[in-house]
């Protein structure tokens, strides 16, 4: 039996998003409180996201 090529390393795109991330919050620090706020509004500016939080019941509230 032969092992398959691996051709996506899941470990190595969640380091590099990681990565990305962190970059982009600490270009925009003084926007946010903490690291976990950058993350939310982050995640609320994807239309996939969000659309997913609204389904889940787990949509922000506004000021939150």
């Amino acid at each position: 039996m032969r092992t398959k090529v691996k051709t996506f390393d899941c470990v190595a795109f969640k380091t590099l998003a990681q990565r990305r991330l962190m970059k982009e919050f600490e270009a925009r620090r003084g926007e946010f409180a903490t690291y976990a706020d950058f993350i939310n509004t982050v995640a609320e500016e994807n239309p996939k996201v969000r659309a997913l939080r609204e389904a889940l019941g787990l949509a922000r509230q506004a000021g939150s």
